[in-house]
């Protein structure tokens, strides 16, 4: 039925009813004066005149008076309870009873000859109006519903949301009498439905076969939009912690996909308050084995009774464990509330693994270790043993191992100088040397002989002749070696530890000590020879730490040590001593040369006759030298490869 039409058939209905029912109210008073003239006739009681006066009296009190001065048979309905002023002389009981009728709007009924009086009902008031068009408009290609509602009945848009969807929607006997109010234009079905039952504060609640039930508010309950702008029905009690000054605490859950989840916004709440409200709204099973001291600050949303539990007891020595339905909660060092467990590590070792664990988390926690099987072996709560498995977990992952591949390259460059003239006696020395490449010629007595004597033909100097065993020798020698030394060794280690490479030798130095004991007649000596022994290495450290994408950052320290004499006193030799420290970024596989490490020795000796070996030209022949000047360069290709 259209809109117009509907205010047609009111219109109409006033049109016709309201005249109709002025009239009657106008005719309802002659035709009770009528019956009673009637009835006068066989009750003269009702023409007799009757002198009554009643001061604040009730109708039922002043209708029987009437009826037993007048000898008049009158019953009043008992719903009549009003109190009358009315003062009468000299007026039929007939003309009394139609005052009192127009007066107070009272009705009256004849059974032969007793008169009924009750309160008037207006016959158009007891015509049932036209029913109410309720405006619903479903749209099955979209599955929308358009509603337009005002002060309708709840049963009757119910009735019609049914008919026109084919979607059961059902009322509950306590909302019958329930009116409803809303516009909604094109909303999906169970939207539309959710948001009418919001605004008319009631909920819906869809049952598993399809039926869609329209119900009041629970206790405590009460309508909210959550923090997704949604709308839902959540449970609240207030205050949590009553006693408690400046404290409160709202608690609400409400349902998600058939699971019940616990919201909370508690100020300085009590734990074992919270506990109890969330377990009975829950409908959960729970024994509390210890008294729950403390208070909380929570602001939670939508979250598991479990979850809840650990919010709450995290942080204190209170735990729980669920056994065969039934939370039990209390101490963590209470017997059935520690549990323990196995943890099997697959990358790691557990010797570098325990180390890690912080102190505070191990604090009630037994950990033992399984070395055969690399497992720790966790005793104690629930939440502290989940706590450290999750971090356990996160570290046992994969340990990249780093392979160092070094090839090391010395250069030794050494160049020596030998030059003079020596010359003594000696037995059994012959003539011979080296003249190239360099020379190195010793002359005896009877070669140096036969050198004076060819001489003195050609002066007149007669030099004489040496002594038979006399001998002489001349020096003029360079030499210059250049020797190549390779080493290619290969190290490997795991990330963040050190590969270390060492190479070199060991001398020993002779210490010696007295000691005196001194005694009576005589004091003992006692020599005690202490060997010390010095190093000199190539020592390398390298320290690997692989980050992403493969990249690897290298520390490397590098220590050169080397002894430039050696001592034959038994003195300790000299030591030149290099040391540099680098750090750098390469990618795996990618090779980096090092190089600069140089070593650079001098050495200079001089034997000759004192005096004549220190003038110029003279120190040729009365002395005899070797310079040594040699020169070590070590360069390091490194090369870094990472192994998963």
């Amino acid at each position: 039925m259209s809109r117009k039409l509907i205010y047609l058939v009111i219109t109409f209905c006033l049109l016709v009813i309201i005249p109709a029912t002025l009239f009657a109210q106008q005719n309802r008073v002659p035709i009770i004066q009528q019956k009673l003239d009637s009835l006068s006739k066989t009750v003269p009681g009702l023409a007799q005149k009757v002198q009554l006066q009643v001061v604040g009296g009730s109708i039922q009190t002043y209708l029987i008076g009437l009826s037993s001065s007048n000898n008049i048979s009158i019953s009043v309905d008992p719903k009549l309870n009003f109190n009358i002023n009315d003062s009468f002389t000299d007026v039929t009981a007939a003309n009394v009873l139609v005052f009192l009728i127009q007066k107070y709007n009272l009705d009256l009924n004849i059974i032969g000859s007793i008169i009924y009086i009750t309160a008037y009902q207006d016959p158009a008031l007891l015509v049932k109006a036209a029913p109410k068009e309720i405006s619903a408009q479903y749209a099955a290609a979209g599955n929308t519903l358009s509603l337009s509602l005002t002060n309708d009945s709840l049963v009757a848009v119910a009735r019609k949301i049914t008919k026109i969807s084919g979607r059961n929607v059902m009322v509950p006997n306590s909302l019958q009498s329930k009116l409803v109010n809303a516009f909604i234009a094109n909303a999906p079905f169970e939207t539309a439905l959710d948001k009418l039952a919001f605004g008319n504060e009631i909920k819906l609640v869809k049952t598993s076969d399809n039926f869609y039930l329209f119900q009041p508010l629970g206790e405590n309950e009460e309508l909210y939009i959550n923090g997704d702008k949604s709308t839902g029905v959540r449970s609240a009690f207030r205050p949590a912690s009553p006693n408690i000054p400046g404290g409160s605490a709202q608690l609400f859950v409400r349902t998600i996909n058939n699971q019940k989840l616990i919201s909370a916004d508690a100020t300085n709440a009590s734990i074992a308050s919270l506990v109890k409200q969330a377990s009975q709204q829950l409908n959960k099973n729970y024994s509390v084995y210890t008294d729950l001291k403390g208070n909380i600050d929570i602001h939670v949303s939508d979250i598991a009774y479990d979850d809840f539990l650990t919010l709450l007891f995290k942080g204190s020595t209170y735990t729980f464990q669920q056994e065969n339905g039934v939370y039990l909660i209390g101490d963590r060092t209470l017997e059935g509330l520690r549990t323990f467990k196995a943890i099997h590590l697959q990358n790691r070792s557990i010797d570098t693994i325990v180390s890690m664990i912080p102190a505070d988390w191990k604090k009630g926690i037994e950990i033992k270790e399984f070395r055969e099987q690399n497992t720790l072996l966790l005793s104690g709560s629930a939440d502290q043993i989940k706590e450290i498995d999750y971090f356990v977990t996160q570290l046992d992952s994969l340990v990249p191992v780093v392979l160092i591949e070094l090839t090391m390259i010395d250069f030794h460059k050494t160049n020596t100088i030998a030059t003079g003239i020596s010359a003594g006696v000696s037995d059994s020395v012959k003539t011979g040397g080296t003249v190239l490449p360099g020379v190195d010629f010793t002359f005896s007595a009877t070669s140096v002989n036969s050198f004076l004597t060819s001489i003195s033909k050609f002066t007149s100097i007669n030099l004489g002749h040496v002594v038979p065993n006399f001998y002489a020798r001349i020096q003029a020698l360079e030499k210059n070696n250049n020797v190549d030394v390779r080493s290619v060794p290969k190290l490997s280690t795991m990330n963040g530890h050190i590969a270390k490479l060492s190479l070199g030798n060991r001398l020993y130095y002779k210490n010696s000590t007295q000691n005196l004991y001194p005694s009576a007649s005589t004091s003992t000596s006692v020599f005690t020879n202490t060997y010390t022994p010095v190093e000199a290495n190539l020592e390398i450290l390298i320290k690997p730490v692989v980050s992403g994408d493969d990249q690897v950052t290298l520390g490397i320290t590098v220590n050169v040590s080397d002894f430039t004499s050696t001592p034959t006193d038994g003195s300790p030799p000299s030591q030149s001593i290099n040391k540099f420290e680098t750090s750098l970024r390469v990618h795996s596989e990618d090779t980096i040369l090092l190089g600069g490490i140089e070593r650079n020795e001098n050495d200079l000796s001089t034997s000759g006759v004192p005096l004549l070996s220190r003038i110029p030209v003279l120190k040729w022949i009365f002395s005899s030298r070797t310079k040594t000047a040699s020169k070590l360069t070590t360069v390091l290709f490194l090369k870094s490869t990472v192994v998963r």
